[in-house]
């Protein structure tokens, strides 16, 4: 009754050889991927949900172009935001560089989707 009572531990998984794969990397969903994700939900033909996806991804483009901040619920907030022009330091060299004045696209996750994740 001895033996019914002890209970092994897992053995612990040697690492990985040089030959093996490691584990598998998040998969990267498409907008064609995403598109026919709807279009399947939806009962609607793949090209139809495409078009309408490309149409949303380019609306949103021209948005942030005329500098609009875009606010959708569930998801986030999309803005575009300007950088100053400053001085940094070519790390090769450690040579003085300027650095010109830029924008870039800044994304604010929503409360729901910190949650979900």
């Amino acid at each position: 009754m001895a033996k019914a009572a002890a209970t092994k531990a897992p053995a612990a998984k040697a690492p990985a050889a040089k030959g093996e794969a490691k584990a598998a990397a998040p998969a990267v969903v498409s907008l064609k991927q995403l598109a026919a994700s709807l279009a399947e939900s939806h009962e609607m033909p793949k090209k139809q949900a495409e078009t309408l996806v490309n149409d949303f991804v380019q609306s949103l483009a021209d948005h942030l172009k005329e500098g609009a901040k875009i606010r959708i619920n569930g998801l986030g907030i999309l803005e575009v935001k300007s950088r100053p022009a400053r001085t940094g330091r070519n790390p090769a060299t450690g040579e003085q560089i300027q650095i010109a004045a830029s924008k870039k696209i800044a994304f604010r996750p929503a409360k729901e989707l910190k949650e979900a994740v």
